[in-house]
């Protein structure tokens, strides 16, 4: 059975999340009014590596300081967008599933790589393909700008594919990335 939202799940903000590398991890939050798009609050987290690179495993290098910027935040987000897999994953328990089991935050994952196979989705915004892997369906390749490589969306905790797809697509007015993920990559290197 499909993850559903709560009940009345109508999020008026929505959080990015994203890590930076160098000397130190820098773990980058950014709530987005929905409705906007403005920032309206973020937090960052400088923390020394604790976990190893491992193809698989990347919640358990990056969540521990994003949930630490996370417990930053003066507003609450009511939706976590994260730079990586939810279902998605080989062991269908991404980075977003993570997050959001942690959080009991409801989350979706939007990666830049597909986990998985799909078929190209037509060239106009919104048109998606189901993303499969072992005979299951995982997501979705999504075109979040026409002519434009696709994302891939999954659901990571307390959403569905629909909700989720919708949520890209409020939040990829003009780029091919969420602007969530693209405002906490800015602020994750500093800029």
């Amino acid at each position: 059975m499909e993850p559903r939202p709560p009940a009345g799940f109508a999020p008026r903000t929505a959080a990015g999340l994203d890590v930076g590398y160098g000397e130190r991890l820098t773990a980058a939050v950014c709530v987005l009014d929905l409705a906007t798009l403005d920032v309206v609050d973020q937090a960052v987290v400088q923390a020394d590596e604790s976990f190893p690179y491992v193809p698989g495993l990347f919640a358990f290098r990056e969540l521990p300081p994003q949930l630490a910027a996370l417990g930053r935040l003066d507003t609450p987000p009511d939706v976590l967008v994260c730079d990586g897999q939810g279902l998605a994953h080989p062991r269908r328990f991404g980075l977003a599933c993570h997050a959001g089991v942690l959080t009991g935050i409801p989350s979706i994952g939007v990666g830049k790589t597909a986990l998985g196979e799909f078929e190209p989705p037509g060239p106009r915004r919104g048109a998606w393909t189901p993303l499969v892997d072992g005979g299951e369906v995982v997501g979705r390749a999504l075109r979040t700008r026409a002519g434009v490589k696709p994302v891939f969306v999954s659901t990571g905790h307390l959403v569905d594919l629909d909700t989720a797809t919708d949520l890209v697509l409020r939040l990829t007015p003009r780029y091919r990335l969420p602007e969530t993920t693209r405002q906490a990559d800015r602020l994750s290197r500093g800029r």
